[in-house]
């Protein structure tokens, strides 16, 4: 038979209690009795039944992360880095994908069964409108959510500034002296906010050197394909942009591409920056000049707070800016 929470706690020689504060990870253990139980529940071999957890607690131990696509390397990497950081403190997470759909956002945010299923949920909406945040709001599960969105107080929220982060980037290319500047990314017909966040940026450093977009070229999808053919529509215009602001880096590895094979140069007649720094762009040839969005402290204060909504309902809600850096490499410093 499986050893139960009374064999651990006879072999420790402790209460039932103490062998659960340990398991549960309850901090006010001493050293000397935690090692004990450790030590117990090593040599029984035991393990804790979620099942009799959840009865006793109220609580699942798991949390959910919710992304649009997470075949996207920047949502792929977003999502190790939360297993991570929630393993540490002692949750696991189940993963799912919305496809951009807002159906599947509803089904997720509100389904009725989530609330046996998870304690709390990090949630990186597209196209979820206002009124299935008050439907979340009503229902008192522990949100956070990721991404940008506008901060009302309601729910924590944790992102990056991605109007300050399209800036930096399009400085970086009027800093290497180009000045037909154009950008692929725009979704003018969508109702999120991160195309309009970025356009906004890469207009205002335009702006503040005297300059006007040569071109801001739509993309459905962040996709190298969709990259890939809003490039080739920028390099047939006249006059041919010497530079080009991505709004992913998805878009940007496309644009390389259609650089190449419009027998061009990357960055000698062409300069290409995305955002994301995905693992794919630091290994590319040329490598991807990007926006560095730091996921692990993404992940980590996501975490944070949804475990401290876990354990106090009624705590304030906070907005944490996520930091971001430009990483300069060789699609538009050269070789």
């Amino acid at each position: 038979m499986p050893a139960t929470l009374r064999d651990v706690a006879e072999r420790a020689q402790v209460s039932m209690r103490t062998v659960s504060n340990v398991v549960s990870g309850y901090a006010h253990v001493s050293d000397r009795m935690r090692q004990k139980v450790l030590d117990a529940i090593a040599e029984l071999d035991y393990r804790p039944n979620p099942v009799a957890r959840t009865l006793r607690t109220g609580r699942t131990g798991m949390l959910a992360l919710v992304v649009p696509e997470i075949d996207v390397p920047y949502f792929s990497e977003l999502a190790r880095d939360v297993i991570n950081a929630a393993a540490e403190v002692g949750y696991r997470v189940m993963i799912d994908q919305t496809g951009h759909d807002h159906d599947r956002e509803r089904e997720l945010l509100t389904g009725a069964d989530r609330t046996m299923l998870f304690d709390g949920v990090l949630f990186s909406p597209l196209v979820t409108r206002g009124e299935l945040l008050a439907m979340n709001e009503r229902s008192s599960m522990p949100l956070v959510l990721l991404g940008e969105h506008e901060f009302d107080g309601r729910f924590d929220h944790v992102a990056i500034d991605n109007v300050q982060a399209a800036r930096d980037a399009t400085a970086h290319l009027i800093g290497l002296g180009r000045r037909r500047i154009a950008a692929i990314g725009a979704q003018p017909d969508e109702q999120y906010s991160t195309p309009q966040q970025r356009t906004a940026g890469f207009e205002a450093a335009l702006a503040d050197a005297g300059l006007a977009p040569i071109r801001i070229e739509a993309a459905a999808h962040y996709r190298r394909a969709d990259g890939y053919q809003a490039a080739r529509a920028l390099l047939d215009r006249d006059p041919r942009p010497d530079a080009i602001f991505c709004y992913s880096d998805l878009l940007a590895m496309g644009a390389l591409r259609a650089v190449f094979d419009a027998g061009l140069r990357v960055p000698e007649d062409v300069a290409i920056i995305g955002i994301d720094d995905i693992e794919e762009g630091r290994y590319a040839r040329p490598s991807l000049s990007t926006v560095s969005l730091d996921t692990p402290f993404i992940a980590r204060n996501a975490v944070a707070r949804v475990v401290a909504r876990i354990d106090d309902p009624d705590a304030e809600a906070a907005e944490i800016v996520a930091p971001h850096a430009v990483i300069p490499r060789e699609s538009t410093l050269g070789s």
